[in-house]
């Protein structure tokens, strides 16, 4: 979508850049928060989801990858610093589902040349549903069996889900329209 050489196997200087950029953005958007209990709202689902459309499934995730990798050797990336010990942090599931994330949005968005925006927003969308499923998960999991601090799945299901869903399918949005225009430009 950004051009033909991000789907070719080469790396060039412009996918270093971008795949850089984009990793950069992430570490950024753990910063800009709105705290709400269990599973802070951050940016970062905008910043993971515009390395899928833009940067393909493949280097997409791989640069959501390297911000995970980023924190787990210490560089205080995440929302709550970093260490390998960030692994026993109850959200530490969504950055797995970033991961997962940003490669089903660009699978499923580089499946056409130049996808349209009801293409971009379910590409959004799916992705979407990766990062809830692993962040849910793994935090009841971390909660119920390592931390032995019990959370129920109501619980769960409204801070969790109801609270953040509004303001992630905003942010899909919002990277769709910010894909498409990017579309627009380069095609230009």
């Amino acid at each position: 979508m950004v051009s033909s050489a991000l789907s070719s196997h080469r790396w060039d200087t412009r996918d270093l850049v971008l795949f850089a950029l984009f990793t950069a953005l992430i570490a950024i958007g753990a910063f800009i928060r709105i705290p709400v209990p269990f599973c802070p709202f951050t940016l970062q689902l905008l910043f993971t989801t515009l390395a899928g459309l833009l940067l393909g499934s493949r280097r997409g995730a791989a640069s959501v990858a390297v911000y995970v990798f980023l924190g787990l050797i210490g560089l205080p990336v995440f929302t709550s610093g970093g260490g390998p010990s960030y692994i026993f942090q109850p959200t530490f599931g969504y950055l797995l589902g970033f991961i997962g994330g940003a490669g089903l949005t660009g699978y499923i968005a580089h499946q056409v040349p130049v996808p349209s925006l009801r293409q971009l927003l379910a590409a959004d969308f799916a992705g979407l549903v990766i990062v809830y499923a692993c962040g849910m998960v793994y935090l009841a999991l971390i909660n119920n069996v390592y931390l032995g601090t019990p959370i129920s799945l109501w619980t769960l299901f409204i801070y969790c889900f109801v609270l953040p869903i509004p303001g992630d399918i905003f942010l899909c949005i919002v990277a769709a329209f910010l894909a498409r225009r990017v579309q627009r430009t380069i095609a230009a």
